[in-house]
Formats: structure tokens, sequence, C-alpha cells
């Protein structure tokens, strides 16, 4: 049953991601093409709830999908399994949350 699970979430975070992908590369396409910097894009998304919940949501979705991955990774050519199969997923998944939460915060709140 864990199995279903883990197959299920990780289907489901990359529908979840697919419109937040194709969000990001169209705005970073109309962006670039517009002539607009860095410093622009992030005068722009300073205090945006709307940026800050799109990237928010699209962190842990990717944090999800990409531990699930790695953990299947990790299971077939390291023959890891048991406890140290799922701490293993379980620490990549926190420290890419981690990663991602500090950039979302950097960009849109700092």
């Amino acid at each position: 049953m864990p199995g279903l699970r883990l197959y299920l979430a990780q289907r489901i975070s990359a529908m979840v991601m697919t419109p937040l992908v194709l969000t990001h590369l169209g705005v970073m396409i109309y962006a670039i093409r517009g002539g607009l910097g860095t410093t622009e894009i992030l005068s722009r998304t300073q205090g945006s709830l709307l940026w800050g919940s799109l990237y928010g949501l699209f962190v842990i979705t990717v944090s999800i999908h990409a531990a699930i991955g790695l953990r299947v990774i990790a299971y077939e050519w390291f023959k890891l399994s048991g406890l140290l199969l799922n701490l293993f997923a379980i620490l990549v998944g926190l420290g890419l949350l981690a990663l991602g939460g500090q950039a979302v915060y950097t960009v849109v709140l700092a």
C-alpha cells in the first residue's frame, strides 16, 4: 500500500507542477523578451501574495515529486531499503523544501 500512495503522490504532484512550470516559463520568456532585468523582475515580485503562493506551491510539489523519484533511484541503483530508504527520501524532500522556501522568501518577502 505505501507503494501505491507514493505512486499517486508523485503523479498528483506532477499534475500540479505542470501548469506552474508552464506559467514560470511563460513569465520568464515574456520578461526577458520585454527587456526586463533581474532588478525589475524582483521589484515586481516583492510583497506579491500571488507570486509567493504560486512559487510556494511549486516548491512544495517539486520537493514531493523529486524526493519520491530519488527514492526510486536510490532503491534501484544503491539497493537502499526499509528505514534507510525512507530516511533518505525524507531528508531529500526536507532539504529541497528548505532551499526552495528560502528562495521564495528571498524573492517575495525579503
